[in-house]
C-alpha cells in the first residue's frame, strides 16, 4: 500500500475502534484503542488458521508501516510540540529542579538499573543475551509516556504540582533516553567502543544542541507569528515549526524530540503574551488538540496491531512478565531516591513516589526503539537479541499500559483523600459542638 492508502486505513481503523469504545467499552481512549486493535490482531491470527492467506496479507500490509519511522521521525515532533504548547511554563518552573533530575540522572539510573536486572533474570532462566542488549533494553524502556495519565489526573483533581512533574519529566526524558540508546547501539554494533568522553559530547550534540536549535527554531517563529493577524496564516505557522523543525533537527544531528519541547514551550508562553489575538489562541488550541487526539488514537492503534508482526513464544512472554516488575522496581528507585534527598529543601505532595512511580507508564517510544534494533550488524551477523528485546518489551509497553493506565486513578483518588483527611488529633470529640 502506498502512504494515502496506509494513512486511510490507519485513520478509518481509529476511527472505528472509537466509535466502539466510546459506544461499549467506555474505557480511558488510547487503553482501549489499544485493546480493541490487539483483539482484532488475535481474530487475524485465529482466521489465520482456517484461511492463511487472510492472515498472511495482513501481516505483509503491516510490515509495509516502519513504525519507528512513522513515530520517531514523524509523529513525535507532532506529539511532544502539542504537548509542550500547553504547558505553563511559570509553573514548569517552579518543578524545574525535579524534572531535570527525573528526565536525566532518573533515566541513566533506571537505564543501568534495569539492564543489570534484566540480565540476571535472563540469565536465570537460561536466555542467552548479551549485557549490552540488556542495557539497550534499559535504555528504551526507561522513558515514560504520560498520555494515558494526563487525563486522569486532571479528571480526579490531583494537585497541579504532581501534574506538573509528571507532564514536563514525560516531555524531556524522551530525548535524554533516546541520547542514551544511540550510545548503547552504536557500542552493540561495534562501531564505538565505550568512551566516557565521546558519550558526553554526544550527549551535548544532541541534548544541549536540541535545546539551543529548539529555542532558535521558537524565536524565529514567535518573530513571525508577531508580524501578522490572521489565525490561519499563525496556525499554519506553527504547523511548519513543528514539521519543518523536526525535519531539520534531525538533518543536523541534535535532538528533535527536546527541540519540539523547546520551540512548543516557546511559542505556547511567550506568543500567548501578547502576539496572538484571543481568536488566534482559541484556533491555535483547537488545531492542536484534535491534532494530539488524532495521532494519539493512530499511535496506539498502531501499537495493538504491531501484535500481529512481532514473533512470541512462551519463553519470551514469561520473560516480558518478569522483566514488567523488574522496571517497575527501577522506577520506583530512579524517583525515590532523588525525590528522598530533595524533600530536605523542599515539600512535595503526600504520595509523590508512589504516584510518581505508578503514573509513569511505558507506550510507543518504547516499542519505536525497539524495532530499530538491526536484525543484522555491519559485516552481516545475525543479532539473536533483537527478537527477545523486542517482544518483551511489547509485552512490557502493554501490561503498564494496560494494568497501571487503569488502577492509577484510583490510586489517585485514594492518595488525594487520605492527604486531605484530618488527623486524629483535630477531629472534635463526640458532642462537641
Amino acid at each position: 500500500m502506498d502512504l494515502f492508502q496506509v494513512s486511510a486505513a490507519l485513520l478509518s481503523l481509529a476511527a472505528v475502534f472509537s466509535y466502539f469504545n466510546h459506544r461499549f467499552l467506555k474505557l480511558p481512549t488510547t487503553i482501549g484503542l489499544m485493546l480493541i486493535a490487539m483483539t482484532t490482531s488475535l481474530a487475524m491470527v485465529a482466521v489465520g488458521e482456517l484461511f492463511p492467506t487472510v492472515e498472511a496479507e495482513a501481516k505483509e500490509h503491516l510490515s509495509g508501516i516502519d513504525f519507528n519511522k512513522t513515530l520517531m521521525q514523524g509523529m513525535l515532533g507532532f506529539l511532544l510540540f502539542a504537548a509542550a504548547l500547553h504547558v505553563n511554563l511559570a509553573d514548569l518552573k517552579k518543578q524545574r529542579l525535579v524534572i531535570g533530575v527525573l528526565a536525566t540522572g532518573g533515566v541513566l539510573m533506571s537505564t543501568a538499573l534495569v539492564g543489570g536486572m534484566t540480565y540476571a533474570v535472563m540469565t536465570l532462566m537460561g536466555v542467552e543475551i548479551r549485557p549490552i542488549y540488556c542495557m539497550l533494553f534499559g535504555a528504551l524502556i526507561s522513558p515514560t509516556d504520560p498520555i494515558a495519565v494526563l487525563g486522569i489526573l486532571k479528571h480526579v483533581g490531583a494537585p497541579k504540582e504532581l501534574e506538573m512533574k509528571i507532564a514536563g519529566e514525560s516531555l524531556f526524558n524522551d530525548g535524554v533516553a533516546v541520547v542514551a540508546f544511540l550510545g548503547l547501539l552504536e557500542i552493540a554494533s561495534g562501531t564505538a567502543g565505550f568512551d566516557i568522553q565521546r558519550l558526553s559530547l554526544l550527549f551535548v550534540q544532541e541534548a544541549i544542541g536540541g535545546a539551543v536549535f529548539g529555542f532558535a527554531l521558537g524565536f524565529v517563529a514567535l518573530a513571525m507569528l508577531r508580524k501578522v493577524d490572521d489565525y490561519k496564516v499563525e496556525v499554519l505557522i506553527s504547523l511548519a515549526t513543528a514539521a519543518g523543525g523536526y525535519a531539520l533537527a534531525y538533518a543536523i544531528h541534535v535532538s528533535g524530540p527536546i527541540a519540539m519541547v523547546v520551540a512548543g514551550l516557546f511559542i505556547g508562553n511567550e506568543a500567548r503574551a501578547g502576539a496572538m489575538s484571543e481568536k488566534t489562541r482559541e484556533h491555535l488550541d483547537d488545531f492542536w488538540e484534535l491534532m494530539d487526539e488524532i495521532l494519539n488514537a493512530v499511535l496506539f492503534v498502531l501499537i495493538g496491531l504491531e501484535l500481529l508482526i512481532i514473533s512470541f513464544s512462551g519463553q519470551s512472554v514469561l520473560a516480558g512478565l518478569l522483566a514488567f516488575p523488574v522496571v517497575l522496581l527501577a522506577r520506583f528507585i530512579a524517583v525515590a531516591l532523588p525525590v528522598s534527598l530533595m524533600k530536605r529543601r523542599r515539600v512535595f505532595t503526600p504520595g509523590a513516589i508512589r504516584i510518581l512511580t505508578w503514573g509513569g507508564l511505558r507506550g510507543g517510544v518504547s516499542v519505536a526503539l525497539a524495532l530499530s534494533l538491526p536484525a543484522r550488524l555491519a559485516d552481516g551477523a545475525l543479532v539473536p537479541e533483537r527478537e527477545i528485546v523486542l517482544s518483551i518489551t511489547y509485552v512490557v509497553v502493554v501490561v503498564s499500559i494496560v494494568l497501571q493506565g487503569l488502577t492509577i486513578g484510583p490510586l489517585l483518588r485514594r492518595t488525594i483523600a487520605a492527604a486531605v483527611a484530618p488527623e486524629p488529633e483535630d477531629q472534635l470529640p463526640a458532642g462537641a459542638a
